[in-house]
């Protein structure tokens, strides 16, 4: 097991640029990672097809133990290694994806190879976790209640710590109806969709608890149409964030009680928390393994969600974090230590023998 060995299996999956929803690029980015896997550990990788794009499912065999869980698209659009190129310099890696999470998945592969047997483990690297995993979800779920323990390999938190716990995240879109007129000549003639979307931005922020860990953030808005016609129609977009199932049915139940302020407008509500919170609960056995295989790392709760939100949810133990560790996740300085991959791959390897133990 070489960081350099990493570095060229890096790079052949970076070189194959996958963004979510591109299925013919998911497609081949697909079979790389499975020609990947095969190389490495042997046996065979099967594509599983789904509007997303394909996810890929590797087994060692025998009873299932262990379920290491990662994501092969990416937020970066065809085009970005051409502006942004793979490179390896000062310590670092850089280029689309690197970090988040093609990094991660290469030092899984690693660190199992170094393992004489390999059953009790599968792989499973989805298509579409960067858009909510929709397709996949399912999947995830019945092999995490399958497996009984799971190992995520997103990214690192700052500083190398791994991820024990996960706020809830999800996004709203408030859609309001009005009916449009002549700013001008009649404006009482119409409903002013703008103005009922200011009621209900006010009533969103409302539900914001700082307090409780929950961030409820308007971020997008539209409306109108031209400047001399009252709004016939606006959008908000909501971001959500929170640390506990009460808090996600608070949340819940506040935007489906929005209500039209203004007579004859129309509220709509869409979207919701699709990734329910990580527990640190979920995370506590098999981090206190991590701990003594790599004594001092640090476990870190963070806002962000993953695949991980998902089998914890179903009372699944899941310990995330595991991958490279760097930073610049979805952003043009995204970078990969050199020297954390040989160390990381370790910490793989001894978790899986581990657990294979309880």
């Amino acid at each position: 097991m070489t960081a350099d060995a990493m570095i060229e299996d890096l790079r052949t999956l970076v070189e194959i640029e996958s963004p979510s929803g591109d299925v013919e690029a998911l497609t081949t980015s697909a079979e790389a990672v499975a020609a990947l896997i095969e190389a490495r550990l042997g046996g065979t990788a099967t594509l599983i097809e789904s509007a997303a794009g394909p996810h890929v499912r590797w087994s060692g065999g025998g009873e299932p133990r262990v379920l290491i869980l990662g994501h092969h698209d990416t937020v970066f659009p065809v085009g970005t290694l051409a502006r942004r190129p793979f490179a390896v310099g000062g310590g670092r890696v850089t280029g689309p994806g690197v970090f988040d999470m093609l990094g991660g998945l290469v030092q899984a592969i690693h660190g199992l190879a170094a393992l004489d047997d390999l059953s009790g483990v599968e792989i499973l690297v989805t298509a579409d976790e960067e858009t909510g995993s929709h397709e996949s979800r399912a999947l995830i779920e019945d092999r995490a209640r399958a497996c009984g323990a799971v190992l995520v390999f997103e990214g690192a938190a700052d500083g190398g710590g791994l991820k024990i716990g996960r706020k809830g995240c999800g996004t709203f879109e408030v859609v309001i109806t009005g009916r449009a007129s002549h700013a001008g000549l009649e404006p009482e003639s119409g409903v002013n969709a703008l103005t009922e979307a200011a009621h209900q931005v006010l009533a969103i922020a409302a539900l914001d608890r700082p307090g409780s860990g929950t961030s409820v953030t308007p971020t997008v808005a539209s409306a109108g149409t031209a400047s001399n016609v009252v709004p016939a129609s606006a959008t908000v977009v909501v971001d959500v964030r929170v640390e506990s199932a009460e808090e996600k049915a608070r949340v819940e139940a506040g935007f489906a009680a929005l209500a039209p302020r203004l007579e004859g407008a129309e509220v709509e509500v869409r979207g919701g928390i699709h990734r329910p919170p990580m527990p640190e609960s979920a995370a506590a056995d098999l981090f206190a393994v991590a701990e003594r295989l790599l004594p001092g790392v640090a476990g870190v709760a963070v806002g962000g969600g993953s695949d991980g939100n998902l089998t914890a949810a179903i009372g699944v133990p899941t310990l995330d974090g595991l991958g490279a560790v760097g930073g610049g996740a979805h952003a043009d300085h995204e970078y990969l230590l050199v020297e954390s991959m040989v160390e990381r791959a370790g910490l793989v390897t001894g978790l899986v023998k581990a657990i294979r133990g309880f």
